[in-house]
């Protein structure tokens, strides 16, 4: 086939369009193209007046002689012949299983992994600490209305069925490079699954909180279907060991459970298996992740920083990203930013406090919203071993819980700056889920990430205008950015505890939800390549 990586149309352009563009490009009869698909569609803004998008499309023809044919006449740069590659899961192995395959989480990773194993024939076992995702959706918002006494500690914003990327604007680009098909397989499978189809070849896909939920149901309707077992309100306590080898699993209904190989696809908020992972000699590593706050400006103001217009109409509301390296060297990042989207709180643990962006699927809420965190490494957790990064998550969301009392601390950019409590909302209305409470975010993290993201700001307010408006509002804490350790694995994505595979974010492999369902693969493909399936 050919791939043609430079084609460019006006963002209102009809579909048939694009067939028009590419039979020009290519120099050919439109009717000569048999198939023609869409690969990637970006959004080029450099010429406000003349918004664009910037597709690479595939083209094929009935012959690989054409297709050269045609290459050699065509008409433009980018153009060049193109093999098709597809996932392909790995031939299952010889080894009997030792034990029913397990996963720990029902996150993207363990979802992903338990999906892979079911639909080849191992009967996998997934458990999950917190409840489906129906009824985990009303415990979050029963939260959201009533406060923190709502609270239920194993089925939040952060755990539960879909795990934290559920309440989140679902989005699913990824800076890994793949080249095993791994990231196409799991955009295929969301859209198997009920997504839009645009995230097959939108350059920023995005489910939306409230698709997504939808879509995890049919994710585990689909393992049902294939031979797999879910099990909600499943906590897993201790792992049982024999000679440094993984035999069983306590769970909180009080049942033991004799296993084979275990996938760990928690999230990075499973404070409480990390301390048992500690206890057990798991070898674990902390490192570095990054800490900050949420902040809300006007959804209009950032389309006309980006698009040079209020209202895009088709192309949704505009997205953002800023970068700054500070004079102190710590980087400072915009974070999982939700255009149209709400800041909510995203606490998981009683007395500590956390927040977190969210957009449905159509991004019409008023205002935009990204986390703007400053780095942090090992040598800022100030406690030694492996769980340090995670002492100091639980400080700052202590701190963030005392000075909101229970309730989301916000403060305006210009009060933050003059080191002062807020009193009152400017001209950005809030768009919260869970009551806020004006406080000053000053006393919330140490001074020398204050000074950072303070400098982070000066430049942003450079490169999109209105960026550090003085009534921008801030919330805090954005603590659960990435896992603040990484569970050591070998060549086989094995633990040193033997049969234990950590796998996903939690584990310090991931950094989203695609990342996450890619790991949770490629884990899954080395139990199939190293087992034979169950017998039927």
């Amino acid at each position: 086939m050919i791939r043609i990586s430079q084609l460019s149309l006006p963002v209102d352009h009809r579909k048939e369009a694009i067939k028009k563009k590419a039979a020009r490009l290519l120099n050919i009869p439109e009717a000569s193209i048999q198939t023609i698909s869409i690969v990637r569609r970006s959004i080029d803004a450099r010429k406000k007046n003349q918004l664009l998008y910037s597709y690479i499309v595939d083209v094929e023809l009935s012959d690989e002689k054409k297709e050269l044919a045609a290459i050699a006449k065509a008409k433009g740069p980018g153009i060049q012949l193109e093999k098709k590659t597809s996932y392909r899961c790995p031939s299952p192995g010889t080894e009997q299983l030792p034990g029913r395959p397990v996963i720990i989480g029902a996150g993207p990773a363990g979802l992903f992994a338990a999906l892979l194993l079911a639909e080849n024939g191992y009967r996998p076992l997934l458990l999950e600490q917190g409840d489906p995702v129906e009824e985990r959706e009303k415990k979050v918002t029963r939260f959201w209305e009533t406060g923190a006494a709502a609270l239920d500690p194993y089925s939040n914003v952060q755990f539960g069925e879909g795990g934290a990327g559920t309440f989140s604007d679902g989005k699913l680009n990824t800076l890994v490079k793949d080249e095993s098909g791994r990231n196409r397989r799991v955009l295929e499978i969301f859209a198997e699954a009920g997504a839009d189809e645009e995230i097959l070849y939108d350059s920023k896909p995005h489910i939306g909180t409230d698709v997504l939920r939808r879509v995890v149901r049919t994710i585990r309707e689909r393992i049902l279907t294939a031979g797999g077992e879910v099990r909600f309100r499943s906590r897993v306590t201790e792992l049982l060991l024999t000679e440094h080898r993984l035999a069983g699993l306590s769970l909180s209904t009080g049942e033991q459970l004799s296993v084979g190989p275990v996938i760990l696809a928690v999230g990075h908020s499973s404070r409480e298996l990390f301390s048992e992972l500690e206890r057990k000699q798991a070898a674990m590593e902390p490192k570095a992740f990054a800490v900050g706050l949420r902040i809300q400006h006007p959804q209009e103001e950032i389309n006309l920083s980006q698009y040079g217009i209020a209202d895009p109409k088709a192309l949704g509301p505009a997205p953002y990203k800023v970068t700054a390296k500070t004079s102190s060297g710590r980087g400072v990042y915009s974070f999982c930013m939700c255009p149209g989207g709400f800041v909510v709180n995203a606490s998981s643990e009683p007395g500590r406090l956390a927040v977190n962006g969210m957009s449905n699927h159509d991004r019409q809420g008023k205002n935009a919203n990204s986390a703007l965190i400053v780095a942090v490494s090992p040598d800022d957790f100030k406690e030694p071993g492996p769980l340090g990064g995670v002492l100091f998550q639980k400080r700052l969301e202590e701190q963030a819980f005392l000075l909101g009392q229970g309730n989301i601390p916000i403060q305006l950019y210009g009060d933050f700056l003059e080191n002062r409590s807020s009193e009152g909302f400017g001209a950005v209305t809030p768009q919260f889920c869970g009551a806020a409470s004006f406080s000053n975010l000053r006393s919330l993290m140490p001074e020398e990430l204050n000074l950072a993201f303070l400098e982070g700001m000066a430049q942003f307010g450079k490169k999109i205008k209105g960026f550090d408006r003085p009534d921008a509002i801030l919330a805090g804490i954005e603590s659960r950015t990435s896992s603040p350790l990484r569970i050591l694995r070998n060549e086989h994505l094995e633990s040193n505890i033997k049969g234990l595979f950590p796998c996903g974010e939690g584990a310090g492999y991931a950094g989203g939800i695609t990342s996450a369902a890619m790991d949770g693969l490629r884990v899954a493909e080395e139990i199939i390549r190293r087992y034979a399936p169950v017998s039927q």
